[in-house]
């Protein structure tokens, strides 16, 4: 049983003896993962949004030349995007938590009994007593917080370990009830439009699942996310594909910018995935020199590929990247677009792969009603 996280709920039972009520919260908002949930499409998020009758109207004056919301982009992107998907959080975990509400509701209404005596018959009922592990763990748990030796509140920590047990046995059961039902989501997450260059996308160009990616080729965490990346494309071969866009930082990473260019020098070859690939499997290698040997490695045309560097002919469109990712929201690497919802650094393959079922679920959602006409 998870119960070293949930503090708050020891004390509310320790000082007002509280009761039990509701059917729990979720811990994070794991939005459509139980049950047969499918979302539908829904409207995209861009700072400022394109669809804003007020986007073209001054929001002030300078000396005659007037000032956009859209020039704010630059400097409140990436606060205005952590603000949209902090709002998303809150109202997913609420219509999670009105969800399981609703079906608890339904389920007492066909077996003709209240709510209460349905969480009596159902759950309460087969919650057990406390363990004395369960006890001792939980008083280590909070023991910074208690200052009270374990025997003088034993009592008090026996309820309340009892009262954590029976509302998670209630959300379980909320749960469970959840998997069975038929359940449509159309709450959305924030979204930005962001674009990518074709000639940089890995996988199926027609795939319904675009990641953009904003990477570093001197980023450690890059280099971390990058096997991931390769599941990824391999698990939902032809549903996904990768965009990849430059975001050197160059202030930490000195060697960033230069690798950048000489990606796209090896692009004009048409290796850029496999210079991309060697870049970050070797990445101590990223000056002048170790570059030139990689492209010698991959067996490019030595001569073209210096010429390429030394014009610095793809400052421009790195710059370019930068920018774009920087009003998407983009402050460090990776930073990732999942048709257009935020990911913010090296998550794990599960997190990647929760966005990913939700985008085709919803891609599903689209297509099943024309086939039905």
């Amino acid at each position: 049983m998870k119960i070293g996280n949930l503090k708050t709920l020891f004390y509310l039972a320790l000082v007002f003896g509280c009761s039990i009520c509701g059917s729990g919260r979720d811990n994070a908002g794991k939005q459509g993962v139980a049950g047969k949930d499918s979302a539908h499409d829904g409207g995209a998020y861009a700072e400022p949004s394109a669809g804003d009758k007020n986007a073209d109207r001054p929001i002030a004056i300078l000396a005659g030349e007037p000032i956009y919301e859209r020039d704010l982009a630059a400097t409140t992107a990436a606060q205005m995007l952590q603000i949209h998907q902090q709002e998303y959080k809150i109202k997913s975990q609420a219509l999670d938590e009105l969800i399981r509400t609703k079906l608890v509701e339904d389920e007492a209404k066909k077996q003709g009994v209240s709510v209460d005596k349905l969480y009596e018959k159902e759950v309460d009922s087969k919650v057990s007593d406390p363990s004395e592990a369960e006890v001792e763990g939980y008083y280590l748990a909070v023991k910074a917080q208690m200052n009270q030796p374990l025997q003088e509140i034993k009592p008090q920590l026996q309820k309340a370990v009892k009262i954590l047990k029976a509302q998670q046995a209630r959300q379980e059961y909320a749960d469970s009830l959840r998997s069975k039902a038929e359940i449509v989501i159309l709450l959305q997450p924030p979204r930005v439009e962001v674009g990518y260059d074709s000639a940089r996308v890995r996988g199926n160009l027609s795939a319904p699942i675009t990641i953009v990616e904003f990477s570093d080729f001197q980023c450690p965490y890059c280099k971390k996310v990058v096997p991931t990346l390769k599941n990824l494309l391999t698990k939902y071969d032809g549903r996904v594909k990768l965009a990849y866009r430059d975001f050197p930082m160059r202030q930490l990473h000195p060697h960033a910018q230069m690798a950048a260019e000489a990606a796209r020098c090896a692009e004009v070859q048409g290796k850029f995935w496999e210079y991309h690939d060697a870049l970050f499997a070797d990445q101590p290698k990223l000056d002048e020199g170790g570059l030139s040997a990689t492209a010698r490695k991959l067996g490019l045309d030595e001569n073209s590929f210096q010429a390429c560097l030394k014009e610095g002919k793809f400052k421009l469109q790195i710059e370019q990247d930068v920018q774009d990712g920087t009003k998407a929201g983009v402050v460090g690497t990776p930073g990732f677009f999942i048709n257009g919802e935020f990911v913010n650094g090296a998550q794990s393959q599960e997190e990647f792969e929760k966005i990913i079922e939700r985008e085709l679920a919803a891609v599903v959602s689209r297509i099943s009603p024309r086939a039905s006409r």
